[in-house]
């Protein structure tokens, strides 16, 4: 060993809190003198290791030359790897050239390189686990004010490290291409065009191939439409018939009710049979032949009716790591608390919250989360009942003449140029949790229809028209507008020719009028859910976070004379990696359950 490398190994050495972290240097040198001996050994390394693994920094380095050399299919040998070590300018930092010769000569078997590459792993993962604890032991410390808030982030830590995560999420474009190629060749060799969970709707799977893992898809309905029915259909199909392990929280309905339903549907048998107990005698073989095909299925319920954001994630992410998890239903969101109800400011700010917090489980169990929704009863005020985004929305809506202000050019652009040109992924500016001013992204301006508004105006001469429900921005939190007085603040930026500097100033409410009805728009910022509309902060909700809107309606609980009796409209309001569009499922209303129509 030279002098540099074990001057090196001395400082890397040095005791945190009086203990050295656990490491083995001796199974370090040995994978990558193996490494450097052989092709195979550099393949069972790259299984489970990669380069933040090794516990000195030279080995690190070497590891990530050597990973360069393999995926280049360039040879790796001592010459190779130090002429990489040079180009990428940390040659010094390892040592001098022969220190990587002494690591191939003292290998003492390249046969073993796979069980060295596991003890490399596993000590990472203990250090990985010892900082963990740091963090953890730092919140408690911390006295939080949100102690829910806490635990969950400390169960999400510990997670992290049981599903052999890296913190680091960051990755090149370059590694992200090669992982798309290899996604899409497998694709091309399956065969399937339905590459995520299996709804078990043909016509739906066939627009949405399936829900795509890390996926929020928002069911929307009103009342009796069949929400939990069609959420039902998903279920039952993606656990018998794929064998999707399938968690579901019911805050409706309990287990029993939910069970019975689940029966009805599978055993195809009268519903009103089911509930009064007269069945037929022709009805038990159907029941006793859907129990053996429900109970070896993998669905889990949980129907605990004030169960929160946080419970839902702790008790998804056991659940994975005990049994494995594909799907997480729930139903239905407007039932739900935030972790901590009181401090929202309002029920809408309340609903924004959990279903931000479904999208995150979403992406961090890299499952779909489909999540019910009732849509606003004002669908029921207009002549044409169908729904649409603004139905689901909890925020309002603005008038075309709003201005947007843009981060990339500090340019203004109205709500109806945006529409008009048809613009998608507009730098703004938004309010992130610190009250900063920050970079976020618009994807797109949509039409809402026609509605009263009335006109903000603010002592600096600033105004904005916008319907009742549109959230801004107040020294208290977020309020609709219908909800604002003139003792009311809001947020605004202090200085509107440096946005990146600003400061948030309060610009107090002088007047506010009603403006009659006029045309709507809206627009989906991501992530924080807000926007600078003319200059003053305005709030976005629910659909934001969601990948896939779909809403259900049946014709027949509008117009019983309807032509089509029987049948449903599922309509893809929002499909952010695909078309929209409807397709039509039949319901069958003695069985309580969707169906694929009949194909000519």
């Amino acid at each position: 060993m030279t002098q540099a490398l074990e001057s090196t190994r001395v400082r890397h050495l040095q005791a945190v809190g009086g203990r050295v972290p656990p490491h083995d240097l001796d199974a370090e040198e040995s994978l990558l003198g193996a490494m450097l001996l052989s092709r195979d050994a550099i393949a069972a390394a790259l299984e489970c290791c990669k380069a933040q693994d090794f516990y000195k920094p030279a080995h690190a380095h070497i590891f990530a030359a050597v990973c360069a050399l393999y995926s280049r299919g360039e040879p790796a040998d001592p010459v190779t790897v130090a002429d990489e070590l040079r180009r990428s300018g940390v040659l010094e930092a390892v040592g001098e050239p022969s220190a990587l010769l002494s690591l191939q000569v003292n290998t003492p078997s390249t046969a073993n390189a796979a069980h060295y590459a596991r003890i490399v792993e596993e000590h990472a993962l203990l250090r990985k686990l010892v900082t963990v604890a740091g963090e953890i032991a730092e919140l408690g410390y911390g006295v939080p004010e949100d102690v829910s808030e806490a635990v969950d982030r400390a169960e999400a830590l510990v997670f992290e490290v049981a599903q052999r995560r890296v913190v680091d999420s960051m990755s090149p474009l370059r590694d992200l291409l090669a992982q798309s190629l290899d996604h899409l060749e497998a694709l091309v060799e399956r065969g399937e065009t339905i590459t995520g969970v299996p709804s078990g709707y043909t016509d739906l799977d066939e627009r949405l191939a399936g829900l795509q893992k890390s996926n929020l898809v928002v069911i929307g309905a009103r009342p009796s439409m069949g929400k939990t029915s069609l959420a039902l259909g998903i279920v039952n199909h993606a656990a018998v018939n794929a064998r999707v392990p399938v968690l579901m929280f019911s805050l409706e309905m309990s287990h029993l009710e939910i069970t019975q339903r689940m029966l009805c549907s599978e055993a195809r048998v009268d519903a009103v049979r089911m509930r009064n107990g007269r069945l037929l005698e022709s009805d038990w073989p159907k029941i006793s032949s859907a129990i053996g095909r429900l109970g070896d299925a993998p669905i889990y319920f949980d129907d605990n009716p004030n169960v929160t954001i946080m419970d839902i994630r702790a008790k998804a992410r056991r659940l994975k790591a005990r049994e494995g998890l594909g799907l997480v239903v729930v139903d239905y969101l407007q039932l739900m608390t935030g972790h901590v109800r009181s401090r929202a400011e309002n029920r809408q700010v309340e609903v924004s919250e959990i279903s931000r917090g479904l999208k995150v489980l979403a992406r961090e169990l890299d499952i779909p989360v489909v999540a019910l929704s009732q849509l606003s009863r004002n669908l029921e005020m207009r002549q044409d009942k169908r729904p649409m985004l603004a139905d689901l929305r909890e925020s309002g809506c603005l008038t075309a003449d709003v201005r947007v202000t843009r981060a990339d050019t500090g340019a203004e652009v109205t709500l109806g140029e945006l529409l008009s040109t048809g613009e998608r992924n507009i730098p703004v500016w938004a309010l992130d949790d610190r009250l900063c001013l920050v970079q976020a992204q618009m994807s797109h301006v949509f039409e809402t229809g026609v509605k009263q508004v009335s006109q903000l105006l603010l002592a600096s001469g600033q105004q904005v028209k916008a319907s009742a429900n549109h959230k801004f921005r107040t020294i208290q939190g977020w309020k609709r507008l219908d909800e604002l007085t003139l003792d009311d603040r809001l947020a605004t930026p202090s200085d509107l020719g440096d946005l990146a500097g600003s400061d948030i100033f309060w610009d107090e409410i002088v007047a506010i009028d009603e403006m009659g009805d006029e045309p709507v728009y809206d627009a989906t910022v991501f992530e924080h859910h807000n926007f600078l509309a003319n200059g003053i902060v305005a709030h976005n909700s629910i659909e934001q976070d969601a990948d896939v809107v779909l809403f259900i309606y049946r014709d027949e609980l509008y117009n019983p004379d309807s032509p089509d009796r029987g049948t449903a409209d599922i309509i893809i309001a929002k499909h952010r990696n695909g078309p929209t569009g409807l397709v039509q499922l039949a319901f069958v209303d003695h069985h309580t359950r969707f169906a694929n129509m009949a194909r000519v």
